[in-house]
C-alpha cells in the first residue's frame, strides 16, 4: 500500500512541509487549492524540489483533457486526476493524451452518478487508478462500505482512498486493503508532521 500526502497550503509552506515528510511519502500530491493560486508554477516548484519523487497533480479535469495534459506535461508530473462525472470521451481522451506524455490518470469518483458503473468502465477508458473518498461523517460509514464494495467488485485497477482519518480510525480504512492511502491535513496540520507521516507510512508498508 502506498501513502500519498496531499498539500493544500500556501505554496511556500507546502514546500517546506513536503521537504520534511518526503521520505515518508510514496506520492506527493499538489492539491487543487495550490493549483488555483499558483497554476503550473506550483507544479514546476514541486518537481524542482523533488525530482525523484512520484508527483500527482490534482487537476480534477472535467473538460479539454487533452489540452490540460499538454500544459502540465512540461512540468513532468507522474499523475493527473480526471473527474468520473465528466463525459466518457473526455476521460478517454485525457487518459490517451496523458499516456503519450508518460503521465498516468487517476479517476476521481467523487462526482460520479454511479460509482459502480464508473469503476466497471474505467479500464476501457484507459485510466490507471481510481480515487475513492471516505465520507467525512461517521453516519455515512455504512454507505462508505457499500460504495467501496461496488467499486472494488467492478474493477481490477488500483484504488486509492482519500481518508478523513486519525490514529484511532485508520484501521477501518486499512482493513479494506486499498492500494493507496491519501492523507492531507491529518499529516500536514499535525503538531509534528514528520512523526505523523512516519506513523502512517509504516502502517502502509507493514513496518
Amino acid at each position: 500500500m502506498r501513502l500519498q500526502i496531499a498539500f493544500h497550503q500556501a505554496l511556500d509552506k507546502a514546500l517546506a512541509i513536503a521537504e520534511q515528510v518526503a521520505d515518508y511519502a510514496d506520492i506527493i500530491e499538489v492539491g487543487s487549492l495550490i493549483l488555483y493560486q499558483h497554476g503550473i508554477h506550483a507544479v514546476h516548484a514541486f518537481r524542482e524540489k523533488f525530482p525523484q519523487k512520484t508527483l500527482l497533480i490534482d487537476t480534477k479535469i472535467i473538460n479539454r483533457g487533452k489540452d490540460v495534459m499538454q500544459i502540465f506535461a512540461s512540468a513532468n508530473p507522474d499523475w493527473l486526476t480526471v473527474m468520473a462525472g465528466t463525459q466518457k470521451h473526455i476521460i478517454h481522451a485525457a487518459a490517451n493524451a496523458g499516456h503519450s506524455h508518460k503521465i498516468k490518470v487517476m479517476l476521481d469518483l467523487l462526482d460520479s452518478s454511479s460509482i459502480g458503473q464508473a469503476a466497471l468502465e474505467a479500464e476501457s477508458q484507459h485510466v490507471d487508478a481510481l480515487l475513492f473518498h471516505q465520507p467525512s461523517s461517521e453516519q455515512d460509514s455504512f454507505e462508505f462500505i457499500n460504495n467501496w464494495e461496488m467499486v472494488r467488485g467492478n474493477t481490477k485497477l488500483p484504488i486509492f482512498v482519500a481518508a478523513q482519518a486519525n490514529r484511532n480510525t485508520i484501521d477501518k480504512i486499512l482493513d479494506l486493503k486499498p492500494d493507496g492511502l491519501i492523507l492531507g491535513s491529518t499529516i500536514t496540520q499535525a503538531d509534528n508532521p514528520v512523526e505523523e507521516a512516519k506513523f502512517y507510512y509504516n502502517l502502509c508498508h507493514n513496518k
